[in-house]
């Protein structure tokens, strides 16, 4: 029997199942890759919000880490929730020691009900030390202006944040459009280094859904791991986050979740 690509993600957990570590395997598994997981935050959250984070010590990160990479060779990997600067710091260290291939990272920065996630600090060292590992990175727009340091509100204002992130070091940067106003259609802008690509979507009515930025990225990761070009990829990402919007489910009291 021919094994699945593995990939690799790196994030908090979600004992909901919306989104984090847990979406991330659920998402891997729905798209035929062995999902494969080094968890950097013990999260107290529900579809209503968090409660309570216990970040794990760098020294536990890493081991999680060498454990996966010295067993079988990773095809991707997918980085969400890291917390603070030195988490960073241990999880870009062992991208460079064990030679991880195609990282795909999610600027996890807030949680849908604005918890903070990244520490200022964290955010400059992931500038510093993340970027120039990453194939893709993948903010929305908050993340973006984050990433930036400058605003944005509108789509020239975006392809100049994305050009300034290219700058940092990741080879290819797509700004996600969920947030742009509610009457505006959600615009992927794919950039690298050259030329911007415009991902147009329709905006799915109904409440909102939790972890759609976690599929997006584990969804991505995977589609590079089974030998998609990074293009090609993105328009397959969306539009399975599109299909995961419009199965969600309402199975707690508030955030819908992807229910495939």
């Amino acid at each position: 029997m021919t094994a699945h690509p593995l990939v690799l993600t790196i994030a908090g957990t979600d004992p909901s199942g919306g989104a984090g570590i847990q979406a991330d395997l659920r998402a891997f598994q729905f798209l035929g890759v062995t999902g494969t997981s080094v968890i950097t935050a013990a999260l107290a959250q529900n579809s209503t919000g968090v409660t309570a984070i216990h970040y794990l010590p760098p020294r536990i990160i890493e081991a999680q880490i060498d454990a996966v990479a010295k067993d079988a060779p990773i095809a991707a990997v997918k980085i969400g929730m890291l917390g603070n600067e030195r988490i960073v710091s241990a999880v870009s260290e062992r991208i460079t020691r064990r030679k991880l291939p195609n990282v795909v990272l999610d600027p996890v920065l807030a949680a849908k009900d604005g918890r903070v996630l990244l520490t200022p600090r964290g955010i400059r060292r992931l500038i510093s030390d993340l970027l120039p590992k990453t194939l893709i990175v993948t903010p929305n727009v908050p993340e973006a202006a984050a990433l930036a340091q400058r605003a944005i509100s509108t789509l020239d204002e975006a392809r100049e944040a994305a050009r300034i992130i290219h700058g940092h070091g990741a080879r290819w940067v797509i700004v996600k459009g969920g947030h742009w106003a509610d009457d505006t259609s959600p615009i992927d802008l794919v950039f690298d280094g050259e030329t911007f690509v415009e991902l147009a979507g329709d905006r799915i009515p109904g409440p909102s859904v939790r972890g759609t930025g976690c599929l997006f990225s584990a969804s991505l990761a995977a589609y590079i791991a089974l030998g998609t070009g990074v293009l090609d990829a993105a328009v397959k990402a969306k539009s399975f986050v599109a299909r995961a919007i419009t199965d969600a489910a309402q199975v707690g009291k508030g955030h819908r979740i992807w229910s495939g």
